[in-house]
């Protein structure tokens, strides 16, 4: 990394330590379809897969997401990087909004690279580890053999001798080495926000523990900040500081990872608790946490999106969209939790 150094400017922190590294406002992305809906109460068909998104990254923290496949994650994290762009909503990355003259797409790219699910698809199977290693610092602008001096010294980083393995190509390597060989990547521009997009799902679990172990020492070794999504809650909990639940493309409970664990206030967040499989064979799980399908996207529930699956819903949860209320660092999305919303109030649904 000290070659690099040299070549590619180091950012100050801007904001001092108070200030978020990341803070997401109001962000909306629906992608149209190409034939409207008979159906749906809205007019225009579009899925909308991220409907009014608030949440802020903090620096040095791990922010682990969760939540049900299709609830809006993974494009959640393609908007954050900027790969699609989002329809409403705003950016800012320490204090400087994303894509303003101050900081312009390319140079927000540098300081936040991501690292995806296929090892395999995400690596070009004509170059060779070293040159994919290498080829993010050279369209920056360092020195050919400068850069490929660094996609060494990160190879041996993270556990793969350059010897052996720098002229390799991606189809001569395991998954779990595909996966360090995508981690060296990210780390070749030097960024500060890395976004794990079920970066270890695909991997055997021994090697999982490897590599989430390598992220956790690499964290700590170059100050990095993660957002981690997963499906796997053991995870998230074994990573993360604090944890991030969405339902069909809201959020609906944020907060310190203990409490969400522990204490989790949103009916769908202990639902996805009570899902985790337990090895006390006294800990059974006799009756399914949570019943049906999640709605359509196109067309979801009027109220509360979660009502129609929540057996603590009542009559207010049909009527009325929950606000996202804080209770000291802990987030709910629903309107338990609000007491002027009525809900105490109104019957249960049938």
């Amino acid at each position: 990394m000290s070659a690099a150094a040299t070549a590619l400017p180091v950012h100050a922190d801007l904001g001092g330590p108070a200030q978020p590294l990341l803070s997401v406002r109001g962000l909306v992305k629906h992608f149209p379809l190409k034939q409207a809906v008979p159906w749906s109460r809205r007019g225009a068909a579009a899925v909308r897969a991220v409907d009014g998104v608030d949440f802020d990254v903090r620096k040095g923290e791990t922010l682990g997401v969760v939540g049900e496949s299709g609830c809006g994650k993974s494009t959640t994290a393609r908007l954050v990087m900027q790969l699609i762009a989002q329809d409403r909503g705003e950016l800012v990355f320490d204090g400087t909004t994303v894509g303003s003259h101050r900081l312009p797409l390319r140079e927000f790219r540098r300081q936040t690279q991501m690292v995806f699910q296929d090892s395999y698809s995400s690596l070009n199977p004509r170059m060779t580890i070293e040159d994919s290693v290498a080829f993010g610092p050279t369209v920056h602008g360092m020195p050919r053999g400068q850069a490929v001096a660094v996609a060494r010294g990160l190879l041996e980083r993270v556990g793969l001798q350059a010897r052996r393995y720098a002229g390799r190509y991606p189809h001569e390597l395991s998954g779990g080495q595909r996966q360090r060989v995508n981690i060296a990547r990210a780390l070749a521009l030097q960024p500060r926000l890395v976004i794990l997009d079920e970066a270890v799902s695909a991997l055997d679990k021994s090697v999982e523990a490897q590599v989430l172990n390598l992220l956790l020492d690499l964290k700590a070794a170059f100050g990095l900040t993660y957002m981690f999504i997963s499906h796997d809650l053991n995870v998230v909990r074994y990573v993360s500081d604090r944890v991030m639940v969405m339902y069909l493309g809201e959020v609906v409970e944020l907060g310190p990872v203990d409490a969400v664990f522990d204490r989790p206030m949103h009916p769908y967040t202990q639902a996805l608790l009570r899902s985790m499989p337990s090895m006390d064979p006294t800990q059974r799980t006799e009756s399914a946490p949570l019943s049906g399908d999640p709605p359509n996207p196109i067309d979801p529930p009027s109220g509360c999106r979660f009502h129609t699956r929540c057996a603590q819903a009542r009559e207010a949860c049909r009527r009325q969209a929950p606000e996202l209320r804080r209770h000291g660092d802990h987030a709910v999305h629903c309107l338990i939790h609000q007491p002027e919303s009525g809900y105490a109030a109104s019957e249960a649904l049938a």
